[in-house]
């Protein structure tokens, strides 16, 4: 008869074991689920790790088709991933607005005095006698100037790669107007 009673109670044991192992992992879950929204509402995270948020909502969307299929090893697993790689894009796109914040301001520190410099070059030409549209000239340099004060509002805005984006322009315009600048001077002095 105790034979019986812990043959019975060896039973029960592993079948509540079974029955333990066989329930959703819903604590992690519910914790992956909380960390892609965090991590997908984060703007620098959108911005900097999009590569990391789509592995963070790929990983989520395995787990909740491993916990449909009853594989809750696999849900478990995919749910641990997508937790690390939305925390993973949350940190990266921190170090990335950092790194474009650095970058976006070293750009435009070292357009300024380009711009100033290029602005007297054209001031200086008007009084000469080149062949140029000082009115386009003076558009362009409007425009530049412009687009490089654009660029120091988006800096003090946090958007970064718009600044970066900007002080290229500002750079190509400026090379641009001093190619000309040095291109009418050139065809001035042949003749």
């Amino acid at each position: 008869m105790k034979k019986f009673y812990f043959c019975l109670l060896a039973v029960f044991v592993f079948a509540f074991i079974l029955a333990a192992c066989a329930t959703p992992p819903t604590e992690e879950m519910n914790r992956a689920h909380d960390a892609v929204i965090r991590a997908e509402s984060d703007p620098d995270a959108v911005r900097y790790a999009p590569a990391i948020l789509i592995r963070a909502r790929d990983a989520l969307n395995r787990m909740e088709t491993e916990a449909e299929a009853k594989r809750f090893d696999g849900a478990r697993t995919f749910a641990t991933e997508a937790i690390t790689s939305a925390e993973r894009a949350v940190a990266e796109g921190r170090s990335g607005a950092g790194r474009a914040r650095e970058d976006a301001i070293r750009l435009m520190d070292s357009l300024s005095i380009p711009l100033a410099e290029t602005e007297r070059a054209v001031s200086a030409a008007r009084g000469q006698v080149l062949l140029l549209d000082f009115n386009a000239l003076r558009g362009d340099m409007d425009i530049t100037r412009q687009t490089y004060e654009g660029a120091r509002l988006d800096i003090q805005t946090g958007n970064f790669l718009d600044a970066i984006t900007k002080g290229q322009i500002v750079r190509s315009n400026l090379s641009d107007i001093n190619t000309r600048l040095t291109g009418a001077a050139q065809a001035l002095s042949r003749k």
